[in-house]
């Protein structure tokens, strides 16, 4: 199924959703790879098949090989992460801190891609999954590099809208298999 197509299976209630979807792929804060890794990423860690398949197809032609697997290393990472680092960020005890986390990270480092898009995608998974320790640090490592905060915030719209169009199709699912 195209975007296109997809979209338009949207309910009214969602219009700002499809509308801003299609104007944030658009965005001129973001490289080509940026946008669509960002779209890539978002949409596994916002697990709506359909949105995920659609998504896919459609950041295929804008993103190299490295650059897909680079995008799903990101939402596959951060979606043990940001559990793990939620977790410390939010309990009492400061003890878990100085206990090693000892999980395997080495797509952090052997993602072959721009290091800055690599964790514009951390950070665009993160958002969505919650997680202020790891919003703060892989927006921080980005900032140290010299990405500006618009470019920040376009990666951020992308996740929000997809997050919020995944909720929908999944809640209209729902909706439809009990009627």
């Amino acid at each position: 199924m195209t975007l296109e197509a997809l979209l338009e299976t949207t309910p009214p209630y969602a219009k700002d959703l499809k509308l801003n979807l299609s104007s944030m792929l658009r965005q001129t804060e973001l490289t080509e790879q940026q946008t669509w890794g960002t779209a890539l990423a978002s949409a596994i860690a916002a697990r709506n098949g359909p949105l995920l398949e659609t998504l896919s197809a459609e950041a295929g032609p804008h993103l190299s090989p490295e650059a897909t697997e680079a995008a799903k290393t990101a939402a596959a990472l951060m979606g043990m992460n940001n559990i793990y680092y939620r977790f410390l960020h939010l309990t009492s005890n400061q003890k878990y801190a100085s206990i090693p986390a000892r999980l395997r990270m080495n797509g952090m480092r052997t993602h072959g891609i721009d290091h800055n898009d690599f964790e514009l995608w951390c950070t665009a998974v993160s958002a969505i999954n919650g997680c202020g320790a790891c919003m703060e640090a892989h927006q921080k490592a980005l900032i140290d590099r010299g990405v500006t905060e618009e470019t920040i915030l376009a990666a951020i719209r992308i996740a929000a809208v997809i997050h919020g169009l995944a909720a929908v199709l999944d809640g209209e699912a729902v909706a439809k298999q009990a009627s």
